[in-house]
């Protein structure tokens, strides 16, 4: 580990014991304004004490942990950290908890299905965790009134009992961000919602998917072949917050309004407690159509070059191979993308126009492949009507593009396989009549 490395875990580990003591931020720990007799300013006798006010011992944090490397780290994840300085101790409640091991976890995982909890408990073990995984994290403490911590803390402690802890998961809609996101808007009397929600740049779901796992090839490709339409709709600031780094940023652009009427920022103070230790995520999505396309074309190609050898040969062998591949991985795709659709509750993967690329109709060639590996002619009708059709298929929805109420980004996937579809089709058409 290099020196500034071990700089950083140490500054961290500082900063953790930090938040776990009963010590306030910086700025919250300024005297308020001297008491007063019968509301008339005048200055109380010093024998008589402020009562205290209800609420006033919590201190309020968004904690936010930056990208990891496991596939279910790469969104990004965030809580909410409440500490009670009268009793010491400080909880931090999370949205993001679910175990692998419950009873049909994977099952309820490919309907779209999955169970959630809220689990509040001691700061420390999860920070830790966060830290040994060379997370960033951020902790951002929330200038709220009184009796608006009061009411997050009492809230949050209610939710996260056994009977209220579960929720339903949704990627987009419903997931550990957007649960935090709505109870600082509440806390806030809907100030960060009126902040966020009419305001857009021009994202969608798919976008930030796209950013988010651009590092990780099998990942990215896998989301953005099962993303449908849906995900491809300009969102708000208001929905963008499902990535916790997202929210981290509005949360520190927003103002509240105070009792007399005065504007302040909500967050009082920031405290970075460790750098990420490992590449980070860019801030906009990878543009690849070029290399889509120019995969497509090159595979097209060879298909087109293989597929002119002579019956028997082992350039015609060689046909048989990659058409076989491609079109196992488009029909296993597709059936794949069928089930997300049709026997499924991830509405994110709904109405998919790529099961027309990704087609199980290319189940029905791989007869044809393995004749070609054992140098046997093909001469069935079958055989081009089925690629002819798979060919129109990917064609139409090229096509649709330049139709009104197209909505589907998925300019890669077309110019990936519909090359390869049509070469597939030339060649079968064209042995057929020799």
């Amino acid at each position: 580990m290099s020196g500034l490395a071990r700089r950083s875990r140490a500054l961290a580990a500082l900063v953790l014991v930090a938040l776990t003591c009963a010590g306030v931020p910086p700025s919250a720990a300024t005297e308020g304004p001297p008491a007063t007799a019968h509301g008339l300013g005048e200055e109380a006798p010093a024998s008589v004490e402020r009562l205290p006010v209800p609420g006033e011992e919590l201190d309020v944090a968004l904690v936010t942990i930056g990208p990891g490397r496991i596939y279910w780290q790469r969104f990004g994840h965030n809580a909410i950290l409440v500490r009670d300085r009268d009793a010491g101790e400080a909880r931090l409640y999370n949205f993001g908890m679910f175990d692998f091991a419950a009873e049909d976890f994977f099952v309820e995982f490919a309907r779209g299905r999955m169970t959630y909890l809220l689990v509040a408990g001691p700061v420390e073990p999860d920070l830790r965790a966060y830290l040994a995984e060379g997370r960033r994290i951020d902790v951002q403490w929330l200038d709220l009134e009184p009796a608006a911590r009061l009411e997050l803390r009492d809230a949050l402690e209610q939710n996260a009992r056994p009977e209220n802890a579960a929720y339903r998961y949704d990627y987009f809609r419903d997931n550990c961000s957007t649960r935090v996101r709505d109870a600082i808007d509440r806390a806030t009397d809907g100030a960060l919602r009126r902040a966020t929600d009419r305001r857009s740049r021009g994202f969608t779901y798919r976008m930030h998917a796209q950013r988010l796992t651009a590092m990780d090839l099998p990942l990215y490709l896998g989301i953005h072949a099962a993303l449908g339409p849906a995900t491809d709709r300009p969102i708000s600031f208001w929905d963008e917050m499902f990535i916790p780094m997202v929210m981290k940023d509005e949360v520190a652009k927003l103002e509240i309004e105070g009792p007399d009427g005065t504007r302040r920022p909500l967050v009082l103070a920031h405290e970075r407690v460790a750098e990420a230790t490992f590449p980070q995520p860019s801030e906009a999505p990878p543009r690849w159509f070029w290399r889509f396309l120019a995969v497509g074309l090159a595979l097209a190609a060879l298909l087109a070059w293989l597929g002119r050898g002579a019956a028997g040969s082992r350039r015609l062998r060689g046909f048989g191979l990659v058409a076989g591949g491609l079109w196992l991985v488009a029909g296993l795709g597709g059936l794949v993308l069928a089930f997300l659709m049709f026997g499924s509750e991830h509405r994110a993967a709904w109405s998919n126009e790529n099961l027309a690329l990704f087609n199980p109709l290319a189940l029905a060639l791989l007869p044809l492949a393995w004749r070609a590996l054992r140098g046997r002619r093909w001469s069935s009708i079958a055989w081009p009507a089925v690629a002819g059709a798979i060919v129109v298929a990917g064609f139409w929805i090229w096509l649709a593009k330049v139709m009104p109420g197209a909505r589907q980004d998925n300019m890669d996937w077309i110019g990936l396989w519909l090359p390869i579809h049509a070469a597939l089709f030339w060649t079968i058409l064209r042995r057929r009549r020799r």
